[in-house]
């Protein structure tokens, strides 16, 4: 029998393990990449832009885990193939899917504005909104924020169920990173992001129950990120410009934004060992900004 310190020590091994994160080469997608990659996995990062998967690939220190970029449009059903394919035949299975590609989509940035014209009555606030965005932009957003979660776990199903058959006590995890903007109440001066984010989180829980009720030993869980620095957020957020970004009722208590670190930790916990135990939920790491401000949960 183990002693109990040699038990714990490797609960948060990743070592071995397959990984694949999309939208892997910048902001949030980056600094999971990098910390299922500290963690030892084998992380294959995808996106559109190669060139930039490339870059990240070539910076990351080889003494731990590797990242590798694939080039994967995850809007495209047969890039997505294609990039399955790939993988199974360089590797066979998947051990830990991170579901990141996400953009903001249309924004109506007189919504935050009390004194902005848009806002003189109803009629005058409703036709702004209607005529300042499309059916074409809320598509658009969908297919990227909440469609691909649906298509990339699908496609890559197959390839998490055998990652789960290759380790003893372990099953494969599928990680959204949806956000606080689909559990709040307000809009943040974008409609269809809120929405589509609140979408994938609704999406997240019944993967999770599909998946556990059909005996397929894969867990599916979400991460809701609140302010982190990315492309959105032009890759850096200092703390005087964290209420600016969240656009809450109330200010951030931790009056700050969040870390790589602490983005990275939480989905590491998930696909490890640690986090085995833990199916169909979704983990809000916001400094508390859901804590003060209208939300659903």
């Amino acid at each position: 029998m183990s002693s109990p310190a040699a038990r714990y020590q490797t609960m948060f091994d990743l070592t071995g393990r397959i990984a694949v994160v999309t939208g892997g080469g910048t902001g949030i997608g980056l600094m999971i990449s990098q910390g299922l990659a500290a963690s030892g996995a084998k992380v294959y990062i995808t996106g559109r832009r190669l060139e930039v998967l490339q870059k990240v690939a070539d910076a990351w220190d080889k003494q731990k885990g590797s990242i590798i970029p694939l080039q994967m449009d995850v809007t495209d059903r047969e890039s997505i193939s294609k990039a399955k394919e790939t993988i199974k035949e360089r590797e066979g299975r998947v051990h830990i899917l991170v579901n990141n590609a996400g953009q903001v989509g249309p924004e109506s940035p007189f919504l935050g504005n009390p004194n902005a014209p848009e806002r003189k009555d109803a009629e005058t606030l409703g036709q702004a909104l209607f005529n300042n965005e499309s059916f074409e932009a809320w598509s658009s957003l969908y297919s990227v924020n909440t469609f691909s979660i649906f298509f990339v776990t699908t496609a890559f199903l197959g390839l998490l169920d055998k990652g789960s058959r290759d380790i003893a006590g372990y099953q494969s995890s599928v990680i959204n990173i949806t956000s606080i903007s689909g559990l709040i109440k307000l809009a943040q001066e974008h409609f269809a992001y809120n929405s589509a984010k609140a979408a994938a989180s609704h999406l997240t829980k019944m993967l999770a129950t599909e998946l556990a009720v059909k005996g397929i030993p894969v867990r599916v869980n979400a991460v809701a990120p609140g302010v982190y620095a990315s492309e959105m957020t032009q890759d850096v957020v200092q703390p005087e410009d964290v209420d600016k970004i969240g656009k809450g009722l109330q200010p951030v208590p931790i009056q700050r934004g969040g870390t790589e670190q602490e983005i990275a930790g939480t989905c590491v916990y998930l696909a490890s060992l640690a986090g085995g135990y833990t199916t169909g939920q979704e983990i809000v790491v916001d400094g508390g900004y859901v804590a003060v401000n209208p939300a659903v949960l």
